[in-house]
């Protein structure tokens, strides 16, 4: 599905305070970045932010669900859907957004190759 640039605009407006935010087109979606650091995902109009164990609690809670890329494989990906309650409050998107800056920053070291 591709981005939806009216509601990545938004997310883009929400997240304002953070640095360097930008949204790259790839793969039918869009890679959101903080000074070239991957910590988002637009897919149509649904945003996803990375998680990991330390902040992955704060998206089930919620009910969130993980980023599936295919409808018919079981594969998912290490990004969960983010909450309206939370896309609509900049200050609590930004507090989101900082902890999966945070969670891209440590997953860099650990990747093999």
């Amino acid at each position: 599905m591709a981005v939806n640039d009216e509601f990545a605009g938004y997310v883009l407006s929400q997240m304002g305070d953070l640095e360097d935010v930008t949204i790259k087109k790839m793969f039918g979606g869009g890679g959101i970045y903080s000074r070239g650091r991957i910590f988002g995902l637009v897919v149509g109009a649904v945003l996803y932010l990375k998680v990991d164990d330390t902040n992955r609690h704060l998206f089930e809670e919620k009910g969130m669900k993980p980023f599936k890329p295919f409808e018919d494989r079981p594969m998912v990906m290490s990004y969960f859907e983010v909450p309206a309650d939370v896309i609509e409050d900049p200050e609590l998107l930004q507090e989101w957004s900082r902890r999966s800056l945070e969670v891209s920053a440590r997953a860099k070291g650990k990747r093999r190759f």
